[in-house]
């Protein structure tokens, strides 16, 4: 069987085509342009959106040379924007997952936050879809329908009217791992008369589309993050990975537990197959190869490709934290900002590279720290992890993830786990009767990285980067 998967990011499109005994056919990329406004917006044109997929798609059938028998899409999870459902024209802009536009609009409803957190395991905070909803609502355009960019993209391809369950579960109004929206939460941001779109499980033909050659049928639609987790085999409660792309995001199975996490972090449907949900913990790092585009911007390193060359052996006293767009889990601080320390007329560029390194490693460090707090609940003891995306061929990034966190750190052997995971649950669409450890095969890591550091090295490391974290947002106050 021969798989589209489509992996549509904040930054660009990808596109593969795989087969179980060949492998990865052909690959194509395309890159999607997201528009940084003042005061906290981020935006992405529709159009190019969906350009991307059909470019990005249609050229890797065409390089792969074969008949496709299904197509599947990972989607961005949080964007949402406005557009008609008797056209599908677009209303407005793509409003991404980093805008924090809606902040005002969660401090409204602060007197919920524990009833938002205790029914959708989620923080009320603007990176979640129904603020962002309910922000173009008030703001920008009251006709047509406001969605996740998920169900405006399979609306062009299939003329379907869906998300899927691990998309819905990062909205603030669904019940952790329930089938139909919750309309009290809606109404909370005065989103009750909306239509909204169908939820359907992970593993499920949702329609068909003759988009990329052929009429094929379209199915295994899920969050991009949750693809990743399964693309890396994180099958069983206790397996974590990150994903190292525009921001850094940590996922930890926790298997048939639906958590409610006391340390900051968020819960949500990690997959819906065979009628049952798997549920993972996650926490996010807003700033990681944003940062490094940011470093790029000011002339320090050229892209990705340079930080190793740049980066100096020792960051010489330097600490960053990279808190370019706020902090996320487990602060939650949108107002915090990027702070840079210990620089004298010594300090090169190469120290400022390490220490944005080390600081985007100990923002991680933070998440597993609170993945263990929450550990009794979980049964998740994180002593291993394993990592993808763009930023792993930064080998200074991922020992200093190893030596921040005191585990190995295994490297994923392919650029696309993301959309492995999407193209696994889109032969589970078409095969049924199959089990998620027939469709997602084993691998071995190119690479895995050590703890180089001493434990009190760590120790001592965390806490100084610690206090300086706390001095990036007002009064030090944490949420």
């Amino acid at each position: 069987m021969t798989v589209l998967a489509i992996d549509q990011g904040t930054s660009g499109t990808k596109a593969i085509v795989v087969d179980p005994e060949a492998g990865v056919c052909s690959l194509a990329e395309v890159p999607v342009h997201p528009r940084y406004l003042d005061g906290g917006g981020v935006e992405q044109d529709p159009t190019e959106l969906l350009e991307s997929v059909l470019a990005a798609g249609r050229a890797a059938v065409a390089s792969a040379g074969r008949p496709i028998d299904v197509v599947s899409l990972a989607n961005q999870g949080e964007t949402v924007l406005a557009w008609s459902p008797d056209t599908g024209r677009p209303l407005t802009q793509a409003i991404v997952w980093q805008d924090r536009r809606a902040e005002p609009l969660c401090a409204e409803l602060s007197e919920h936050a524990q009833r938002f957190a205790a029914e959708t395991g989620l923080v009320l905070d603007p990176y979640f879809s129904a603020p962002k909803l309910a922000w173009l609502r008030r703001n920008v355009e009251t006709d047509g329908v406001v969605t996740t960019s998920d169900t405006w993209l399979l609306r062009q391809l299939t003329g379907a009217f869906v998300t899927d369950a691990t998309t819905a579960s990062r909205s603030l109004v669904l019940g952790l791992g329930a089938e139909h929206w919750n309309r009290e939460l809606l109404a909370l941001f005065g989103l009750e008369d909306e239509r909204m779109p169908d939820i359907v499980a992970n593993d499920v033909v949702i329609g068909s589309t003759s988009a990329f050659g052929g009429e094929v049928p379209v199915g295994g639609i899920v969050v991009d993050q949750q693809a990743a987790l399964l693309g890396q085999a994180c099958l069983d409660a206790g397996m974590a990975k990150c994903t190292f792309g525009t921001g850094a995001f940590l996922l930890a199975n926790t298997g048939k537990v639906a958590v409610r996490s006391k340390s900051g972090l968020t819960s949500s449907v990690a997959w819906r197959v065979a009628g049952e949900d798997t549920f993972c913990v996650d926490g996010q790092v807003y700033t990681a190869a944003s940062a490094v585009r940011w470093l790029a911007s000011l002339g320090i390193v050229t892209g990705a490709e340079q930080l190793d060359a740049v980066s100096a052996t020792d960051s010489e006293g330097v600490m960053c934290v990279p808190a370019l767009a706020g902090l996320a889990a487990p602060w939650w601080q949108s107002s915090a900002t990027a702070t840079v320390s210990g620089m004298t007329l010594s300090t090169g560029r190469g120290h400022l590279v390490r220490a944005l390194l080390e600081g985007i490693a100990a923002q991680v460090g933070e998440l597993v720290t609170a993945i263990q707090a929450d550990a009794s609940t979980t049964s998740t003891h994180l002593n291993r992890l394993r990592v993808d995306g763009g930023l792993t061929q930064s080998s200074v990034l991922v020992q200093a993830v190893a030596d921040v966190l005191q585990v190995p750190v295994d490297v994923y052997p392919s650029a696309h786990a993301t959309a492995l995971g999407a193209a696994a649950l889109a032969d589970l669409s078409l095969h049924p009767d199959r089990g998620l450890r027939d469709v997602v095969p084993p691998w071995t890591p190119t690479s895995t990285y050590e703890p180089v550091w001493s434990p009190a090295r760590a120790d001592e490391f965390r806490s100084a980067w610690r206090r300086l974290a706390h001095t990036t947002y007002p009064s030090g106050a944490t949420s």
